[in-house]
């Protein structure tokens, strides 16, 4: 009986704070990002355009077109690749193959803060040596999912790298086969 008169006390209280919440969201609207400075843009625009070459290059096409045809590692997931540490022979075979080796070169300009390469399910196929990707399936991420659609991509918002940590747009292209997304390259564009 007790029990059943707190609540019929509190309820009215509880009822006001849900109210009170729900009236300071309604006049406070949620924080918008910033428009991108010109300059920014431009930088960025300039790296969509670089990863559309680079996309195209017979060495990475190839290298996701048999990634498509193996499919992922066994057993991989992403919490076991978090596990692995840099310098894992399985992280480091993302990084020496042909592909990977490519990728490292274009990634000497320090404009980038990482590049990738993914097959048509998100899974890694190739990636820089200067870091070791975040993760071994981003089939969910923006950078992959709109990579795949066919067009150049780049986030509208500057924000740090989940793998890098600075301050960055992340951008992507897909990789074609035939004029069909098969793949993605994705970057993170440093801007300071």
């Amino acid at each position: 009986m007790k029990t059943r008169a707190i609540r019929q006390r509190l309820v009215p209280y509880l009822a006001f704070g849900l109210f009170g919440i729900a009236a300071a969201y309604l006049v406070v609207p949620p924080a918008k990002a910033a428009p991108m400075p010109k300059e920014v843009q431009a930088k960025v625009d300039k790296y969509k355009e670089k990863l559309v070459k680079w996309a195209a290059d017979p060495i990475i096409v190839n290298a996701v077109r048999e990634a498509n045809a193996k499919g992922p590692l066994p057993g991989m997931s992403n919490s076991k690749w978090i596990e692995l540490g840099d310098k894992d022979p399985v992280v480091a075979a993302f990084q020496t193959s042909p592909a990977g080796k490519l990728v490292s070169k274009w990634e000497q300009d320090k404009n980038l803060g990482k590049l990738n390469i993914r097959d048509a399910k998100g899974n890694l196929v190739a990636a820089s040596s200067s870091a070791k990707p975040l993760l071994y399936n981003n089939g969910t991420k923006p950078p992959f999912v709109n990579g795949m659609k066919g067009e150049p991509w780049a986030a509208g918002e500057m924000k740090p790298d989940p793998t890098t940590q600075r301050n960055s747009v992340q951008i992507a292209a897909p990789v074609l086969d035939g004029g069909k997304p098969v793949g993605v390259i994705h970057s993170a564009v440093q801007v300071q």
